[in-house]
């Protein structure tokens, strides 16, 4: 599944989960796709650019 078209949540919209680790995301619920909160989101980044 490609990840997901993010958006900013508006603040009084629920929050999606991180599919990794089940945090809180800053995009809401509605959101379609893999969402991830932005540690994982981070570590998912370092894990592409090492991986050549």
């Amino acid at each position: 599944m490609p990840p997901a078209t993010q958006h900013p949540a508006p603040e009084d919209a629920p929050l999606a989960e991180c599919v990794l680790c089940r945090e809180p995301t800053e995009y809401p619920e509605t959101t379609p796709g893999i969402v991830l909160c932005p540690v994982c989101e981070w570590h998912e980044a370092q894990r592409a650019a090492c991986s050549g």
